[in-house]
């Protein structure tokens, strides 16, 4: 069955097209490249090798080499594995950036950061009206971590985080109680904590209230969308029922994606 928001993002009037045009299209090359690319036999349409000239219709696999190519016009989702040290930000100019660590084929970017120091789930998507409607703090969409901290995670420090915290930042102009959250010991220096909002450095700051540093930071979730066992460093598309999932859990929330077309 096919998914609903692809359904939705895919423009029906999206016809065939030449697969030199598509290559280009996607940002891999230049079409007279990409007819050498298929004269070479390095280019292939749903598990077959390319002829020159041949179109492409939506839907279809095309890749080069080992490579997955997507067009343009298709919705991506991806779910992505990110290491600590790589930086959330489309500013090419930074060092180690996201985008440029990723080199996806077509241009994703995140829906809520990570900061440099932190690792895991990231959600990246070419579609911005998927990434708006995720971030809506109004819409109380969880995010989950697995967090170490540098010395014996108490009750009173359980209890504290889980009811709210000030946390403050003059210079950014920070100065909020953070919303009550799920949180419970998983080890001596380990914890789990579910959010629903994303400020700044967040937990961190939460936990630098009542003492603590936080040493290794993951995420595992975000609203229906899982981390599991995918590799750092790694990326996977979302599935037809992760995607499905994520629109039901939208629809619920008030905020159904409507991606312009």
């Amino acid at each position: 069955m096919k998914n609903r928001i692809k359904e939705e993002y895919n423009s029906p009037e999206q016809g065939p097209v030449r697969l030199n045009k598509y290559l280009s299209d996607a940002g891999i090359c230049s079409r007279r490249e990409a007819d050498r690319l298929v004269e070479a036999g390095k280019v292939c349409v749903d598990g077959v090798q390319a002829s020159c000239g041949m179109k492409v219709r939506p839907g279809q696999k095309v890749t080069v080499g080992k490579r997955a190519v997507g067009s343009k016009h298709e919705l991506v989702v991806l779910a992505v594995n990110k290491p600590a040290g790589v930086v959330c930000t489309e500013d090419m100019r930074t060092k180690n950036n996201i985008i440029r660590f990723l080199k996806y084929p077509v241009r994703v970017t995140y829906a809520g950061r990570l900061d440099k120091d932190s690792e895991g789930l990231l959600i990246m998507t070419n579609n911005g009206d998927l990434i708006n409607q995720m971030m809506r703090a109004r819409n109380y969409h969880e995010k989950e971590y697995k967090v170490t901290v540098n010395k014996p995670v108490t009750e009173e420090f359980l209890k504290g985080m889980a009811s709210g915290v000030r946390i403050m930042d003059k210079e950014k102009g920070l100065d909020e109680v953070t919303r009550p959250c799920r949180v419970e010991r998983t080890g001596k220096y380990k914890f789990r904590i579910v959010l629903t909002q994303g400020l700044n450095r967040q937990i961190r700051r939460m936990s630098e209230a009542f003492g603590y540093q936080v040493t290794e930071l993951k995420r595992v979730r975000i609203m229906n969308i899982e981390l599991g066992n995918l590799k750092t460093g790694a990326y996977r598309e979302l599935t037809d029922e992760e995607l499905n999932g994520l629109h039901r859990e939208l629809e619920r929330s008030g905020s159904p994606v409507r991606p312009k077309r």
